[in-house]
């Protein structure tokens, strides 16, 4: 236990004090401006008129209201969250071989598997509080736009699916901290996930996206099919056994790191 609390002290330094803590919020906050603006937009025709390219780009997010305003936030979460939470997966593993600090950690008097899960639980937290900021932000964005369409049903299933859609992307950065930790850095990390987005778009063009993991959270917000006539159990077990083969590989590799 004690190790443990060293250890995450210690990833809680390292996060309070680097930009990309300030910078990831600022992220966040953009994004839910830009759907408030966008959804501007969409309500006042005049000004749509006005800025005809922007109000093109509006409307590919529907009407303006609270079902149309939840689908982008959802798709958003899902496409924009693998990249946010893959970025600072390959941060937070990825930093001890670039900044040289990786040995440093080995000769310590803290468990190897302390240090992981330390790891993991910062992670976690970050982009749970990212996923949270995002949806109270955009919100209140959609309160002051004044949408339409705000009752109880369906602030409910929004908010479902958006917490259902953060949760399996926040589940597959496991496998981007493993590949940050084998590729000793930053850059397989990262060519990683973009090579596990450009498969979930071509597998789920095939037919095929329930079964591969990064697609299953895009089809869960929509933005890549009806989720109620491609998703079954199969496809959860799929994705969560492979979170399950992220976190077992990067304690893996840590525990046998001396000798690769």
């Amino acid at each position: 236990m004690k190790n443990i609390t060293a250890a995450l002290w210690a990833e809680f330094l390292k996060v309070r004090r680097t930009k990309l803590l300030p910078i990831s919020f600022i992220t966040a906050a953009f994004f839910a401006l830009v759907m408030g603006f966008l959804m501007f937009v969409l309500k006042n025709p005049d000004i749509a008129r006005q800025y005809g390219l922007i109000a093109a780009k509006a409307a590919i997010a529907g009407k303006a209201d609270w079902p149309s305003f939840f689908h982008m936030l959802v798709m958003a979460v899902g496409m924009a969250g693998m990249i946010g939470f893959g970025f600072l997966a390959s941060w937070i593993f990825g930093r001890e071989y670039a900044d040289r600090t990786f040995k440093d950690l080995l000769a310590l008097p803290v468990s190897r598997h302390a240090v992981v899960a330390a790891k993991f639980i910062v992670l976690a937290a970050w982009c749970v509080l990212l996923a949270l900021i995002l949806c109270a932000l955009s919100l209140a964005a959609g309160l002051l736009v004044g949408l339409e369409g705000w009752v109880p049903g369906v602030i409910q299933a929004g908010i479902g699916t958006y917490a259902a859609t953060s949760a399996l992307t926040i589940l597959l950065v496991t496998v981007v901290a493993f590949f940050a930790c084998f590729g000793r850095g930053y850059l397989p990390a990262l060519g990683f996930m973009i090579l596990a987005m450009i498969l979930a778009q071509i597998v789920a063009v095939l037919g095929y996206g329930q079964y591969f993991p990064w697609t299953v959270p895009m089809l869960v917000s929509g933005a890549a099919g009806d989720p109620s006539t491609s998703l079954g159990a199969a496809s959860y077990v799929i994705l969560f056994l492979t979170s399950a083969a992220g976190v077992a590989g990067t304690f893996a590799w840590w525990r046998f790191a001396d000798q690769a």
